[in-house]
């Protein structure tokens, strides 16, 4: 691709493509956010080291096989910035981090305890029909051995995307289900049926493949982290709207 940062284009022009493209409100709120955390930081004589960028920059570069300085500055140009426009973003990033490890890295542990329940997974298929007796028909079929609960789901789900995958709707936390379809799902036995149960004009038969017990695992813990933080970011927002 040829080089567009040769073609200029006024700051103006760029906030209204933001506007026009509904984006704007996205970009002010990082903004917004960037300054709540830099004056968080400074109250709480939190800072990132030159070395600190250093090894983080040496990271990324390792990560997209920039292994030649030309070939860190040809990168840097593609994505119209300069050294210190990136060394800039990495000082924000790694602040953030710093920041919230400050606030709530001892407080994750007892969080998770407490929320134990809802960190449980479980894996489970669906089919979908719009009709009460082929869903009924559907389950007597599974029940008797008669079809597989993935061969039905492949046949008659009313969703492309559902059949074409059999059934298979994902990984979830218990959180991520409304409450009465967490409730019968996570005390199902595995790769039995469940339903039909007729909702908004359709009827859903569940299958559950597999439960996963909570753990705090170093990318859990991160996940929660990463929460905490960032329902702080909005609230620490909300109360610089509401006051200034």
């Amino acid at each position: 691709m040829s080089d567009i940062s040769q073609i200029a284009i006024e700051p103006e022009i760029i906030v209204d493509f933001l506007k026009s493209d509904l984006k704007l409100k996205e970009i002010w709120q990082k903004i917004l956010f960037q300054r709540v955390i830099d004056e968080a930081a400074k109250q709480r004589e939190i800072i990132v080291t030159n070395e600190e960028i250093q090894l983080e920059a040496n990271r990324q570069r390792l990560e997209r096989r920039l292994e030649k300085a030309s070939d860190t500055l040809a990168w840097l140009t593609e994505q119209l910035i300069s050294p210190e426009d990136w060394e800039n973003g990495i000082r924000n990033q790694l602040l953030s981090k710093k920041l919230s490890a400050e606030l709530f890295s001892k407080r994750v542990e007892q969080f998770y305890a407490q929320n134990r329940l809802d960190f449980e997974q479980i894996v489970f298929y669906q089919i979908i029909v719009a009709n009460q007796y082929l869903a009924q028909e559907i389950c007597y079929q599974i029940e008797e051995g008669e079809i597989s609960f993935y061969e039905a789901a492949h046949l008659y789900d009313i969703d492309d995307k559902r059949r074409q995958q059999c059934g298979y709707e994902g990984k979830f936390y218990r959180f991520n289900l409304k409450p009465s379809l967490a409730a019968t799902l996570f005390m199902a036995s595995p790769k039995k049926v469940i339903g039909p149960i007729g909702s908004e004009q359709v009827y859903n038969i569940f299958m559950v493949e597999e439960f996963i017990s909570a753990e705090l695992t170093p990318e859990k813990h991160d996940e929660v982290l990463n929460q905490m933080f960032e329902e702080w970011l909005t609230a620490e927002l909300n109360y610089l709207l509401h006051t200034s």
